[in-house]
């Protein structure tokens, strides 16, 4: 007999990626773990990727999360990086809780994970303390993800900021073209490189590419996700072609206890 779950997403509503990358990789999943995932969202509104129609936009989160609660998910994933990080360092642990107080308060009591909140956890897992990464934000976002790293001990030895402020638009950037922009990043110094800090940028037709050609562990917002939402399930960790992170080796997640 299979084990079915409800996965939750709380998303932007011009957010198009998370709702096809992560079901692409839990259902890639070997069938020897014998599971049944069901899907589903609720949105946030969010057209114009702004520090000010971020603040918006994470000011509905605590909404759909009831709403998703209303489902009894058993996980859910608030999967927009930027929203998070683009309000204060460290506020992945604050936002984590308040979503999963407001689910328990409704009767749907579920781990609650961000975007950011894995992505950080990931880079620890991994013992990253150097790493380099791709974003589709304009420069003076792509700095406070820079600063939000920082925060957490983690240094970014190089970036690079495509500047694409419409974010239907960064849903419709070629993933192929990550590998000539990750080989042209300075990764000699980096222990990781986070092919997409951006759940809406499209990578993961890329990551184990990128992985394979320079070896050194490649990850994006999106499998951290995914390797954290599993971790809260009680689920190995493991998709194949999906780089380190998701090789089923990485089991640890810094969480704190839900």
């Amino acid at each position: 007999m299979s084990s079915s779950y409800r996965f939750g997403m709380i998303v932007p509503s011009s957010n198009v990626t998370m709702e096809t990358e992560i079901p692409a990789m839990i259902r890639s999943r070997p069938d020897v773990y014998r599971e049944d995932f069901t899907f589903h969202g609720s949105r946030m509104r969010m057209q114009e990727v702004t520090p000010e129609e971020l603040a918006q936009m994470d000011a509905e989160s605590v909404d759909c999360a009831v709403e998703l609660s209303d489902a009894r998910c058993d996980v859910i994933s608030y999967a927009c990086l930027i929203g998070i990080m683009a309000q204060e360092p460290g506020y992945h642990t604050e936002s984590e809780q308040k979503l999963r107080e407001a689910a328990a308060d409704n009767g749907g009591q579920a781990p609650v994970v961000t975007s950011a909140g894995a992505l950080v956890r990931a880079v620890e897992a991994i013992e990253a303390d150097r790493i380099a990464l791709i974003a589709p934000y304009m420069q003076n976002l792509t700095d406070t993800v820079i600063e939000y790293f920082e925060a957490e001990g983690v240094e970014v030895v190089d970036h690079v900021s495509l500047e694409c402020p419409d974010n239907l638009e960064v849903a419709q950037l070629d993933p192929g073209n990550l590998v000539s922009l990750a080989t042209d990043l300075e990764t000699d110094d980096a222990d990781a490189l986070v092919l997409s800090a951006c759940v809406q940028m499209p990578s993961l037709q890329s990551v184990q590419i990128v992985e394979d050609r320079l070896d050194v562990p490649v990850l994006s917002a999106s499998i951290a996700t995914v390797w954290d939402s599993l971790l809260a399930l009680g689920l190995n960790p493991r998709v194949p072609d999906c780089g380190t992170l998701l090789s089923g080796d990485v089991v640890n997640s810094p969480r704190v206890d839900q």
